[in-house]
């Protein structure tokens, strides 16, 4: 019975520890995690996730994502968008799933661009701006063609997004059937001479 008390004790430790903690979901130099299209559309540069080109348009949307799904927890990132031709739109989608055989992803995207800013869209879904912020906020905290913090909050129903600390909406999803855990999914969208990073991808799970 010791022994036995001694390893519940340790584990309980281990998992007090990690509990509530930040962690990194891109370890900077590979795509160990994540899937998508990394032979075109998606490569990694300096420590970041890159999508996307300013010489060339993007032909349609492509979705890197992670492979295993998460529920309650805060992200927290840096991104940066730039773009000299046509459709210049990003975003980050959660709760979401890959269609099968298709290079869409379907569920929530916090939305990244003019217009867009902060703005929840239900991507391949309802295929809807859910909430859109207030311009002021928006004005406020968006720094274009910058490096910008963004945080998606998700518990249960509720997500809050907030960029560069600015709270952008407070969103409770009223429809008890869409599943409120999934795939962590970054976007760079089709249409544009555009390029979007990512790094400092943190997850902090929530019980």
């Amino acid at each position: 019975m010791k022994a036995v008390f001694s390893f519940a004790a340790s584990s309980l430790i281990v998992i007090t520890l990690h509990a509530g903690q930040a962690v990194p979901i891109f370890d900077g130099s590979s795509f160990h995690g994540w899937d998508g299209d990394t032979k075109k559309t998606w490569r990694i540069e300096q420590g970041e996730i890159v999508g996307g080109d300013l010489k060339k348009m993007v032909p349609q949307n492509e979705f890197i994502a992670t492979t295993r799904s998460y529920t309650n927890y805060v992200l927290r990132l840096k991104f940066k968008l730039t773009g000299t031709e046509g459709f210049v739109n990003s975003g980050i989608q959660y709760h979401s799933q890959r269609i099968p055989n298709h290079n869409e992803m379907k569920g929530y995207q916090a939305d990244i661009g003019v217009g867009w800013w902060g703005a929840i869209y239900d991507e391949s879904r309802r295929n809807k701006v859910m909430i859109k912020p207030d311009e002021a906020a928006v004005k406020k905290a968006v720094k274009l063609n910058d490096w910008n913090d963004y945080e998606v909050h998700t518990s249960g129903r509720r997500t809050v997004l907030k960029i560069n600390g600015v709270q952008m909406v407070d969103y409770t999803e009223a429809d008890e059937s869409l599943p409120q855990s999934g795939r962590i999914g970054l976007q760079v969208h089709g249409g544009g001479k555009t390029e979007i990073r990512f790094k400092d991808i943190l997850i902090e799970e929530k019980p």
